[in-house]
């Protein structure tokens, strides 16, 4: 037994030698995950269904658009279906820099109002009864964390990084996150949400990963909320990259306006 825990130990050592070989911090990794190329702009039809832990499901489907400006990312998205939701828009400005708050909005247009998402409302509010805060439908920055290699793995056959970030920011809903990140394509497959207590609250999977135009492309994400229950899956359709956008559909008249 003990010169199997050795073994485990020395290949666990290994593992983060490699990385480290290389050159490769946790920033690095998580630079270069955000850097990867996926265009300029990017559309997708999203379908995404809420279930419940008796098994009961609700689905919601919508449209996006993204758009880069220099460092930052413009995002809006639109529900199609079902009525009772159809027409709310969402729209977020992304910034690079740590120290500027992202902008995020939300029309209701039942109400025919634009609320704004305030910076602490968008760390702990879930976005539309999904198992996603406000702040996990944005581009997240590098330097809102501090990340730490951890180690190498092997997740379905990819050897993976990974990567504990902890938030600089104690409103966020949790202490700190595990990430697998593969290292052939730079996407991340798996990420585990421990809350203040230090137990896992949510976890993310993402499969279904391919290109598209030769981008790197994601279909199908889920978030489950381990200690609930709940759990909310996404699956991404009619992905297109450098679509023609303009400018001005990443504003809040436009939100307003609907598509």
């Amino acid at each position: 037994m003990k010169t199997r825990n050795f073994t485990l130990l020395l290949i666990a050592l290994l593992a983060i030698g490699s990385a480290q070989a290389a050159g490769l911090s946790g920033r690095d990794i998580m630079q270069k995950v955000k850097n990867r190329p996926d265009g300029d702009t990017r559309y997708a039809t999203v379908e995404m269904t809420l279930i419940q832990r008796s098994g009961h499901k609700r689905i919601r489907k919508l449209k996006s658009w993204a758009m880069d400006v220099g460092k930052d990312t413009k995002k809006i998205m639109f529900f199609t279906y079902p009525g009772d939701v159809k027409g709310t828009g969402f729209l977020t400005w992304d910034y690079d820099n740590p120290r500027k708050v992202d902008d995020k909005w939300l029309y209701l247009p039942a109400m025919k109002k634009t609320r704004r998402i305030s910076g602490k409302s968008s760390k702990t509010d879930y976005f539309m009864g999904s198992d996603f805060t406000y702040n996990d439908m944005n581009t997240r920055s590098v330097d809102e964390e501090t990340h730490k290699l951890l180690r190498e793995e092997v997740v379905g056959g990819k050897k993976c990084w990974v990567v504990q970030s902890t938030p600089k920011d104690r409103d966020e809903i949790y202490a700190y996150r595990i990430t697998w990140i593969r290292q052939d394509c730079l996407m991340v497959v798996k990420s585990d949400f421990y809350d203040k207590l230090k137990k896992l609250h949510r976890r993310l999977t993402i499969s279904n990963i391919n290109k598209v135009q030769g981008f790197w492309t994601m279909h199908l994400m889920q978030m489950e909320n381990v200690q609930t229950g709940h759990k909310t899956i996404i699956r991404m359709n009619n992905q297109r990259f450098n679509v023609k956008v303009q400018p001005n559909l990443f504003t809040v008249s436009k939100l307003e306006k609907g598509i």
